[in-house]
């Protein structure tokens, strides 16, 4: 990242935040877009690690905006028990969860993923749903995130993910990333396919998507 761009990052002073998985130095982060909008604010959380596991690269988990499964509850992903699964990782272990905004349906939006829920209701999975909107089925930008984990001087890490596509695209943006950690949760009925589909035609790597199995 050259000077300029790190200059042209805003973020706030840390905050301590207690919540229901641990507590955290929380910093919110705006990145500005190359039109030279202000960009989405996006928002880090973390905590040091315990004496132990000091000398290890830190745990990093970027978890992808989802206003249906991280607000509401919804149980037809699984993103809402991801975030909160890796919240207590990070609080257990040290590291870092970085929340990115304006990833919302894998990057198309929030209006164009209930247009696709309505298609998977039809019968179509979550790759066929977006192409039949006209859309790519992964969206996601992870310049943001790269300059973020830059900024913090978190370059060379362990990702909690179980998707390679991610890890590749962050290495591609100068992050190494020395392990990606598995980081699976309870499947449920209503998202066995949603999950299945990520394993089959995205390939994430998922073991264990018998519901109520324990991972």
């Amino acid at each position: 990242m050259s000077r300029a761009e790190q200059e042209a990052l805003v973020h706030s002073d840390p905050v301590v935040v207690p919540t229901e998985f641990g507590t955290f130095d929380t910093v919110g982060w705006r990145v500005p877009v190359p039109s030279g909008a202000p960009g989405a604010e996006h928002l880090s959380l973390s905590a040091s690690p315990p004496p132990e596991e000091a000398h290890l690269p830190p745990l990093v988990r970027l978890h992808s905006e989802c206003l249906t499964g991280d607000v509401l509850g919804s149980w037809r992903c699984d993103c809402g028990p991801q975030l909160h699964l890796a919240m207590e990782r990070i609080a257990r272990h040290g590291g870092t969860v970085l929340y990115l905004r304006n990833h919302e349906g894998r990057g198309i939006g929030l209006i164009n993923k209930l247009r696709a829920y309505k298609l998977q209701d039809a019968g179509a999975d979550t790759v066929d749903a977006n192409t039949m909107l006209g859309l790519p089925a992964e969206a996601r930008d992870y310049t943001a995130a790269a300059r973020i984990l830059t900024a913090m001087g978190l370059t060379r890490i362990r990702l909690l993910s179980n998707n390679p596509d991610k890890v590749a695209k962050l290495e591609a943006l100068g992050i190494t990333v020395t392990q990606m950690v598995p980081h699976e949760v309870h499947a449920r009925d209503e998202n066995v396919n949603y999950l299945r589909t990520k394993r089959d035609r995205m390939h994430h790597h998922l073991t264990h998507l018998t519901p109520g199995e324990t991972p």
